[in-house]
Formats: structure tokens, C-alpha cells, sequence
């Protein structure tokens, strides 16, 4: 037996045609030229908020637990410690780095 997957024939598209995938990029892109990035921030802060009066904090709180047992399910409870841990390694990074800049920097 092979050891690799067959591949999805493409299909040729008709000419001028393209796939859902491909219009959606375009459109994004034609968003994002005639508004800005930061559009996209100002309807995702829109949404929030609507989210928010139509469905409560508690919803938040619903989709967050949601989400944690996916994610515990998907890569077990030690993944939490693992990540924490790499978490708390790069803060104590930044600190260190921060100190030695400042150390370096002269004082008036």
C-alpha cells in the first residue's frame, strides 16, 4: 500500500470564474482597501456588543467552559500546565529583558 494520501483532482473552473474561497479573499481585500484594517476591529467591537445585550455576560462564560473541555479533550489537562509554564517563562523573559535595557540606559 502507498504511504501517501491520494490527492483531490482539481477541477479546471471555467475561465472567469473562481471559488468561494478565492471571493472571499477578494472581497476582504477590497474591504480592507476601501476602509482600512481597523475596520474590521470596529464591527468585531460592533458584534461584541450585540452579542453581549442579546445574550448576557453568563454566555461569555458558557462558551469559554465550551471551549476549555474541547481543548482538554483534544490535548489533556497536562496541556494547561505546559502552556502555563511556557507562559510564565516568557514573562519572565520580557522582565529580564526589560531590566537589562534599563540598566543600560543612562541616567540624567
Amino acid at each position: 500500500m502507498d504511504d501517501q494520501s491520494p490527492k483531490k483532482a482539481r477541477t479546471p473552473k471555467p475561465e472567469g470564474e473562481m471559488s468561494v474561497r478565492e471571493a472571499g479573499k477578494k472581497g476582504g481585500d477590497t474591504v480592507r482597501e476601501r476602509y482600512g484594517s481597523g475596520f474590521y476591529e470596529q464591527i468585531g467591537r460592533k458584534g461584541g456588543q450585540a452579542t453581549r445585550e442579546r445574550h448576557g455576560a453568563a454566555f461569555y462564560e458558557q462558551i469559554g467552559q465550551k471551549g476549555g473541555r474541547v481543548v482538554k479533550d483534544k490535548y489533556g489537562s497536562d496541556f494547561y500546565e505546559e502552556i502555563g509554564h511556557k507562559g510564565g517563562q516568557k514573562v519572565k523573559q520580557l522582565i529580564a529583558e526589560a531590566k537589562k535595557i534599563a540598566e543600560e540606559k543612562p541616567t540624567s
